[in-house]
């Protein structure tokens, strides 16, 4: 058995080290580019993008960069396990960022939201700082939170008495912009850099992709670069991973659509964005139509895509238009509907889209201040302890003038918690596909209160490694006791289905360690290929990580920070 997996490993360096020979680009999952990038292939608009590495997944899986989340079956060898993706749960305080200033009211009407803008966790501060849209697409508006839900708009000296930081614009007589997305870019080389801005301005002639930059967030620097682009709400991302910055740049293909364009430099990927782009993705036949009837005829189309790190993949806000059309909505003095689906990726141009159920959305109730226009916020979402925060806006119905009238809200979900990998009171299984990892200590993120779980560690070919076997599994560890006061809670054939003592804590905890007696932690098996197998009944699984670290930090990428992070990945572990 030793034999056959020293094989396969070998057989995986082999192949790796000639397709790096050959060019071809290798990713910390295993992923291969082969092709050109960014990919240059044929595909009709409008029809569900093919995702290569689905189809034909690494031999074996590297998992050492961040949490493995279970959107997709990338990682799944089999299961009998059922995949649940979850819904958000919106905060009660809702809108939390509301317009209630005068200059919030320039151009069309009240406007206190991000239009992409930016939410963030900045550890230098300990703040939760939010860049949006002060009057229609008018002004660049700057607020700060404690505790992400209770928000202030403090008295800055750009503009005396206002948090009102500058006018976005290329033409000083009438300065306007579309889009703004503000960037806490954690490696920057040069501090003054720390902060970039990427924004649609317009020169009075049409639309150019406009950067700037700033050491703090406030004082902002006259354009960097610029380059002109044919559509207005065009944003931008960076891609750790492969380190590039990413340009997703609104098109006319079958509809609203995105091109892509890349580069290590962000003025390099501006520079070349007319002459290198490719078409991307499209709204998708797949997509959600408007369900009011006059509307269902409209096909969907894809109105905007912000995207961010998070763990060990990419995840897409996919801010999907369903119509009425311009004219109608102005005819007719209603919001458009847009509505954010997600999609995930683990190359960073191939996205997973399994789930079309509306992420964050509409609510037709008259008198919500979310009636229409839902969009995303830059960053995309926090990670707040054992909580994911997504901030979006949305529109009420117009008082006056159609497209304003703009607040800002917050909804919640679980850390990883976007799928789970569930079992009933019958229970069931879930194998990898073989993974290697050079970390020490298996941790999952886990809901099962009444039920059980137990892992074990398995050669390529199945057959369990000792002493990391199912029966020797114990959940929780000495930090946190799951089989009473102070005894973790091990499980064996005998003890499934019985029910735990009263003093049993649930075993539900977005960071669980898990262990085997027998052995001090996973360190023998480090660099092998192996599988893990999940036993679980009445619960739910979210995904499972291998530390090198006895705090379970996972090394993944955290998205748009949170407290208790001092930079873009997660090097603290625990439930904050």
């Amino acid at each position: 058995m030793k034999e056959s997996a020293t094989c396969l490993l070998a057989l995986g360096v082999f192949l790796v080290a000639a397709l790096r020979a050959s060019g071809g680009e290798v990713l910390y999952n295993g992923i291969v580019l082969s092709e050109a990038r960014p990919p240059k292939y044929d595909r009709p608009p409008n029809e569900p993008m093919p995702v290569p590495y689905l189809a034909n997944p690494p031999a074996v899986i590297p998992i050492d960069v961040g949490r493995q989340l279970f959107v997709d079956d990338f990682l799944v060898q089999e299961t009998t396990l059922k995949r649940t993706f979850h819904r958000v749960e919106y905060c009660k305080d809702n809108p939390v960022v509301k317009p209630d200033r005068p200059w919030e009211t320039k151009n069309r009407g009240w406007f206190a939201a991000p239009f992409s803008g930016g939410a963030w966790f900045d550890p230098a501060d300990k703040l939760f700082k939010m860049w949006y849209c002060g009057g229609y697409l008018a002004t660049v508006c700057y607020a700060t939170s404690k505790d992400g839900i209770a928000w202030e708009k403090p008295k800055l000296d750009s503009q005396s008495g206002t948090n009102f930081l500058f006018a976005p614009g290329l033409d000083p007589k009438n300065p306007r912009h579309d889009t703004t997305l503000v960037w806490l870019d954690h490696d920057a080389k040069d501090p003054k850099e720390r902060f970039k801005y990427f924004a649609t301005e317009s020169d009075g002639k049409g639309w150019k992709l406009v950067m700037r930059v700033s050491a703090d967030g406030l004082r902002w620097s006259d354009p960097v670069a610029s380059q002109a682009i044919g559509g207005d709400r065009t944003t931008v991302f960076y891609n750790p991973f492969r380190r590039v910055w990413v340009i997703s740049e609104r098109i006319n293909w079958g509809g609203r659509a995105r091109a892509y364009t890349e580069d290590p430099d962000p003025r390099a990927a501006i520079a070349k964005v007319a002459t290198a782009r490719v078409n991307w993705v499209s709204g998708e036949k797949d997509d959600p139509r408007n369900p009011n009837e006059q509307w269902k005829g409209l096909a969907p189309q894809l109105y905007n895509l912000d995207a961010t790190p998070y763990e060990s993949l990419m995840l897409g806000l996919f801010v999907i238009w369903q119509g009425p059309n311009n004219s109608d909505c102005g005819k007719l003095r209603i919001q458009k509907r847009n509505e954010v689906l997600l999609g995930y990726s683990r190359d960073g141009f191939h996205w997973s889209r399994p789930d079309r159920t509306r992420f964050l959305e509409v609510n037709e109730t008259e008198g919500a201040w979310n009636m229409g226009n839902v969009q995303s916020v830059g960053g995309c979402c926090l990670v707040v302890g054992d909580r994911l925060h997504f901030y979006f806006s949305g529109r009420a119905k117009p008082k006056g003038q159609w497209d304003a009238d703009a607040s800002t809200g917050l909804a919640f979900l679980r850390r990883d918690g976007f799928a789970s990998m569930d079992a009933d009171e019958k229970g069931g299984t879930l194998t990898t596909r073989p993974v290697s990892f050079k970390g020490k200590h298996l941790f999952v993120n886990l809901a099962c209160p009444k039920g059980d779980f137990r892992a074990e560690v398995l050669t390529e070919d199945g057959k369990p490694i000792a002493p990391f076997t199912a029966d020797n599994c114990i959940v929780g560890g000495a930090s946190l006791p799951v089989g009473g006061a102070s005894a973790p809670r091990v499980f064996s054939p005998s003890s499934r289905g019985a029910e735990p003592p009263p003093t049993t804590k649930p075993l539900d905890s977005t960071c669980l360690p898990v262990g085997w007696k027998g052995a001090d932690d996973l360190s023998a098996l480090g660099g092998k290929p192996i599988r893990f197998r999940f036993h679980l009944k009445a619960g739910a699984l979210y995904a499972f990580w291998v530390s090198p670290d006895a705090s379970g930090a996972s090394h993944g990428y955290v998205a748009a920070g949170g407290p208790g992070f001092t930079g873009p990945t997660d090097t603290t572990g625990g439930s904050r």
